[in-house]
């Protein structure tokens, strides 16, 4: 770490703060120009204290830069992670508040339910597998407490991985789910195609997003639980939405997901 403890307790309040007004601010990395990924992380985990200290509950975790492109275009070689809450989380079809985002964007993705724990290091694509009880069509709302999406790898990272809220469809059984490397899915604004893509996208298998997240969990000490959700990463681009507008997700095999916001 590069900030001091009272530089880090600075980013925490001003992204927070960021997040309660729906007023996003300069990028951290330019704010903090000492921030490194180490005090990127406990910034994240100061927050999401904050948060569990108010009463939410961890669900889960989601998997951000898993795509080549989005590694690309940020300079990094690996993906990042944040914390999925209970208060994130939306039913399938409902409606969604737009103002309470900075600016929103939705991502189509698999998530998986696990039925026991994943401790790392060590953990394979078969280790997850194992430990999944089902899968599930979802969508991620992400967002940016960072103005205009001004983000670097850093900002993100701090900012909760710029995870903002889940959607997720029925359950099928991992047992009657297909490869899910092989699953497709067709993203669809006001019932128009906007984007398409397949499992293959992150990190080749979604399930070697999970590995990856519980053997970076475990540098900090923490693991995958069972019952927690994990979102392994986007299967397309990401577009923004905003009030008005229906987004659904059609996945093979899986079925869709949909969210309205208003």
């Amino acid at each position: 770490m590069t900030l001091t403890a009272e530089e880090r307790a600075q980013a925490a309040r001003l992204l927070r703060h960021a997040e309660h007004r729906v007023s996003p601010i300069a990028p951290l990395s330019v704010l903090l120009p000492g921030l490194d990924l180490a005090d990127a992380y406990t910034v994240q985990q100061a927050n999401i204290a904050r948060r569990l200290a108010d009463g939410a509950s961890v669900v889960g975790h989601k998997v951000g830069l898993t795509a080549a492109a989005m590694q690309q275009l940020l300079g990094v070689g690996e993906p990042d992670f944040g914390h999925l809450l209970d208060d994130m989380v939306h039913r399938d079809g409902a409606p969604v508040l737009a103002a309470r985002y900075c600016g929103p964007r939705v991502e189509p993705e698999i998530c998986f339910r696990l039925a026991e724990p994943l401790r790392g290091p060590g953990i394979t694509v078969g280790d997850v597998l194992a430990a999944t009880q089902a899968v599930a069509p979802a969508l991620e709302i992400v967002d940016s407490r960072i103005r205009d999406w001004k983000i670097t790898l850093l900002d993100t990272v701090a900012d909760n991985a710029s995870s903002a809220g889940l959607v997720c469809g029925p359950w099928t059984p991992l047992a009657d789910a297909p490869d899910l490397a092989d699953v497709t899915v067709d993203l669809l604004v006001d019932g128009e195609r906007v984007a398409s893509g397949s499992g293959r996208e992150v990190l080749g298998h979604p399930a070697a997003a999970v590995a990856w997240l519980a053997n970076t969990l475990a540098t900090f000490g923490t693991a995958l639980e069972p019952g927690h959700v994990v979102l392994p990463g986007a299967m397309t681009t990401a577009p923004f939405v905003s009030a008005g507008q229906k987004i659904e997700a059609r996945f093979s095999a899986l079925g869709p997901v949909s969210v309205t916001f208003v």
